[in-house]
Parts: structure tokens; sequence; C-alpha cells
């Protein structure tokens, strides 16, 4: 009994992750788009809550990745697309509707690929962008544009094209093979002052401005996936020769 008192506290969390995810799709659909940034955003920090738990209390188990697989299917798959589509991609009608789709069919691949890939892949690196970090990057963005509306002008076509294409983007991110640092490895206790003094600007960055802090930020972070890949190919070649 006690020990599945153990098991219960990461899939609780994952569950509620879970429920953010479902409430966030229920908030787009009622046109209540900032409840359903803040839904989003909420299950991201559980999805990374949970895992730790798991690991601190001796609870990991397949079933649990499982479930947690599927409730980031639901909170970083589904709600965001359904964020997009309400807020801004109804109006494109079936384009829109195809765009949304290849983000979350890109999502579960994404998930499927790294069920597969556990215990193979080298864990200092995510192979595609994680999508907790794909949803974070669309959130952020409707967050951004709802805080600037005369910028951002959805009656423009102009502008919804733009969000069309940014979704079918970040969607190929997670099923790329670029290589995201993962930071799984990185020892707490011993973080150099060159790896301190970015995470001060960060943090300054976003207390100044939240929506835009967090999207530059994961813009920033998207972007790095390019530099590391190439410096791991490099670092291969050299140690092949």
């Amino acid at each position: 009994m006690k020990r599945r008192g153990i098991y219960l506290w990461p899939n609780l969390i994952t569950t509620a992750a879970l429920l953010s995810g479902f409430y966030s799709i229920i908030a787009s659909m009622n046109g209540d788009f900032n409840q359903a940034i803040y839904a989003i955003f909420i299950a991201a920090l559980l999805d990374g809550l949970d895992g730790r738990v798991a690991r601190a209390i001796g609870a990991q188990s397949a079933f649990g990745e499982q479930y947690d697989s599927l409730s980031d299917l639901l909170a970083f798959g589904v709600a965001p697309a359904m964020l997009m589509y309400s807020w801004s991609l109804h109006d494109l009608g079936r384009i829109g509707l195809a765009c949304c789709f290849v983000y979350t069919a890109c999502a579960a691949f994404r998930l499927a690929r790294f069920n597969v890939q556990i215990g193979v892949v080298d864990k200092r690196y995510f192979i595609g962008i994680a999508s907790p970090l794909a949803a974070i990057i669309i959130i952020s963005l409707v967050w951004v544009a709802r805080d600037y509306p005369f910028i951002f002008d959805l009656r423009d076509i102009a502008i919804q094209t733009i969000n069309a294409v940014l979704m079918v983007i970040v969607g190929l991110l997670m099923i790329s093979n670029i290589k995201y640092y993962s930071f799984k490895q990185m020892d707490r206790k011993r973080v150099p002052f060159v790896v301190m003094l970015p995470v001060v600007l960060i943090f300054a960055a976003i207390t100044y401005n939240i929506p835009m802090g967090i999207l530059t930020v994961s813009i920033i972070y998207a972007l790095s996936g390019f530099v590391t890949t190439l410096f791991a190919r490099k670092s291969n070649e050299t140690l092949k020769t």
C-alpha cells in the first residue's frame, strides 16, 4: 500500500498537467485566450515537476512515462494548436486548420520518438525541440501579440499567414534532428560564471516584461539548437580523425 502511494504522487502531478491542458482547450473554444495561455504555462511547470518528483522518491515507472507522454500530447500538442486556431487562424479556413494539425501531428511524432529513444540517445541533448518548449513559443507569441494589438492586427491576412507558417516551423523543429542542450547533466553545484551571467540577464528580461522576455528566451533557445548541432558535428569529426 505504501509503495502504491509513492507511485501516486508523480501521477497526480501528471494528471494536474493533463487537466491544465484540457482547461486550456475549453478556454480557447470560449475565446478566453489569456486563461488558455496561463493553463498551458502551468502544464509546462507541472511537466517539469512530475519527473523530478518520481526520481526523488524512487517512483519511476513505465506507466508513468507513457501517461506523461499522453498528458504532454494534450497539453503541448493539442492545446497550443487549438489556441492558435481559435485566436488567429480560423479565418484561414482549411489552411489554418491544416497548419494547426501539422503542429499537433509533429508533437505526437516527437513524443513517440522520445519514448523509443530513451536510454539510447545522449542525455545531454534533446533531438528536436521538446514539446513543452514548442508550446511555450506558441503561447508566448500569442501573449505578446495580445499585448500589442496595434502591431499584430488579426484582420490582416499577412499576420494570419505568418502565424500559420510559424505553427508549421515550430512543429517541424520538434521532429527535426537538431540537437538542443537538455541541461540534464549540468553540475548544479558548480555552475561557471559564463553560465550564470546569461541566467541573470534572462531573469532580468523576463522580470521587465514577462511575455516578451519568455518569447525572446524561447526564440534564442530554438535558434541555439543549430549552433549546438554544428558544434556536436565538428566534435564528432574531430574524434574520428
